[in-house]
């Protein structure tokens, strides 16, 4: 089955080869998103709350270009540099996703950038 890219206006130029998303079928993949500016730059350095809130404005831009919203999200892999922000994320999670709750993994690793904090990658399912 092809896909189509999505790549929305907004969306910094990507630090590798990749998309910010892919549309096949149904089905919106939502490349993992961190708190990047143009350039690779790191934003909102040490602030879990605000890298998690422009990781998810991002996705729900990237799915908007897709034709779908956050309610369509079925599944986000999440991907936390320190656990101790686990808290604060899950607040500012429960915001985007206040209805039913999409399924979920949270792993602690380390991200691509030392200062990125947050990592998302979604998938939704329109219709």
């Amino acid at each position: 089955m092809p896909f189509e890219p999505i790549n929305p206006p907004e969306f910094p130029t990507p630090i590798a080869p990749y998309s910010a998303g892919a549309k096949a079928g149904d089905t919106v993949y939502v490349s993992g998103v961190l708190a990047l500016g143009e350039g690779g730059v790191v934003l909102h350095v040490g602030d879990a709350a605000a890298q998690t809130r422009h990781v998810l404005e991002v996705i729900k831009t990237t799915l908007a270009a897709a034709g779908a919203t956050m309610a369509d999200v079925a599944m986000n892999h999440i991907f936390l540099k320190d656990l101790a922000d686990y808290p604060v994320f899950n607040q500012i999670y429960a915001e985007y996703f206040p209805g039913d709750k999409p399924a979920r993994y949270c792993i602690k690793c380390e991200l691509v950038k030392p200062d990125c904090l947050v990592e998302i990658a979604s998938v939704a399912h329109l219709g």
